[in-house]
């Protein structure tokens, strides 16, 4: 709560470094719109001066009309501005597309999350993922992955090698340790399942069915040149380096413009191939209880309406970084009417989160070219949802 108040004081004396436009994609009153410009520039203006981010790109939708907010600069070498077509990473938001594969997966009755993970990737029989479930690895709850492999794994046969030996801490299903091998295994399995590699699998299945077709897993040079520079802590220009597993647990690319079309999606706003839609909604199907948060495959969602101090909670260090007991929920939670689903995902020089709320049809998207603290993420989009609540329809009958 202090930090959003520090915010609100840095925005009353900051100059004006950058001010977002308003870019509705439908008709809309011009009271929304500046009533929207007002709140996303009074929260958004005071987090790049506090922690120097070079540029933020901010989409909103209310039942399927857009707003954009763009601020700042993609590279601070050209000074070419940021724009709702500036492709930023996504980080762990990746996971969440690895998620609606897997689930995809399930829909076209090629996989079951029951099963077992050495089913589909054989190298890695006879070992602990024997028993440990496709689920597992789409809830982190595989008795303790690590959150990263070891720095001398530096491709994915030498991850396989590595998972081959490896033995969970716990018993699997008891206890969440967030982890990108675990997300890695997940996008294997899928792709496995389908017959095709991980990024075909993506680029030919996901993306076209999404109708995002400014989103990528290795950007061809003809969109290079909107290809965001992200910044170190140094603030040194940097990219996502390729790692083991990179491309299924942070690696995709993506714009404005597309990812609000993806939480379009994910609110069933838009009309998608039926086994798309149904793959979609399944994965915000809740399993596990992890402190404030409820563990979806890959999603994390809360009842809404929501506590700063919740969201904070679920998106602490000690989520991401420590083992937590997980509490199965005995019948697989079905997405309730009143809940906020949420992701946020960073790469060294990029942080990212994307919210939504399906019973009021309200998202946020917000794409940095910096990895900036988390808890100012969660609470300069919170701010801005509490706004679009306000001006959403009247609640949807559960």
């Amino acid at each position: 709560m202090s930090v959003f108040k520090n915010y609100l004081t840095a925005f009353l004396i900051l100059p004006c470094l950058a001010t977002g436009q308003a870019v509705p994609s439908q008709g809309s009153g011009s009271a929304n719109r500046t009533v929207l410009q007002e709140e996303v520039d009074k929260v958004i203006l005071p987090v790049m001066k506090e922690f120097s981010v070079p540029g933020i790109a901010v989409a909103v939708t209310i039942n399927g009309e857009h707003y954009f907010y763009n601020y700042g600069v993609a590279s601070k070498q050209t000074q070419d501005a940021v724009t709702s077509e500036t492709v930023f990473e996504l980080g762990s938001i990746s996971k969440t597309f690895t998620a609606t594969l897997a689930s995809y997966a399930k829909v076209e009755g090629k996989m079951s999350f029951s099963d077992h993970i050495s089913k589909y990737i054989t190298a890695l029989k006879g070992s602990a993922f024997d028993r440990i479930t496709v689920l597992n690895a789409a809830t982190h709850t595989t008795g303790g992955l690590p959150l990263q492999f070891p720095d001398n794994i530096k491709d994915n046969r030498r991850a396989i090698k590595y998972l081959k030996t490896w033995q969970p801490k716990s018993e699997p299903g008891t206890d969440r340790s967030y982890s990108n091998p675990g997300t890695g295994l997940l996008g294997m399995v899928a792709a496995n399942s389908l017959d095709q590699s991980f990024e075909k699998a993506m680029e030919k299945i996901i993306f076209p069915a999404l109708g995002m077709s400014s989103t990528y897993i290795n950007v061809p040079k003809s969109r290079l040149k909107n290809y965001a520079y992200g910044y170190s802590k140094n603030d040194e220009p940097i990219r996502v380096n390729p790692g083991p597993m990179a491309s299924e647990a942070y690696g995709i690319k993506s714009t404005a413009t597309d990812m609000i079309r993806y939480v379009d999606a994910n609110l069933q706003i838009l009309r998608l191939n039926k086994k798309i839609e149904s793959a979609i909604t399944n994965a915000h199907i809740g399993y596990f209880k992890v402190g404030e948060m409820t563990q979806d495959l890959i999603w994390e969602q809360y009842p809404y309406p929501a506590e700063l101090s919740q969201l904070l909670a679920g998106n602490s260090p000690k989520i991401i970084f420590e083992q937590n007991p997980a509490a199965k929920i005995d019948a697989a939670l079905r997405q309730d009417a009143n809940v906020l689903i949420n992701k946020t995902g960073s790469t060294n020089g990029f942080g990212g989160y994307v919210a939504f709320v399906p019973s009021r049809k309200i998202g946020i998207v917000i794409l940095a070219n910096k990895n900036y603290p988390i808890h100012a993420r969660v609470t300069i989009a919170y701010q801005i949802l509490n706004q679009l609540d306000r001006l959403a329809p009247l609640k949807t009958a559960k």
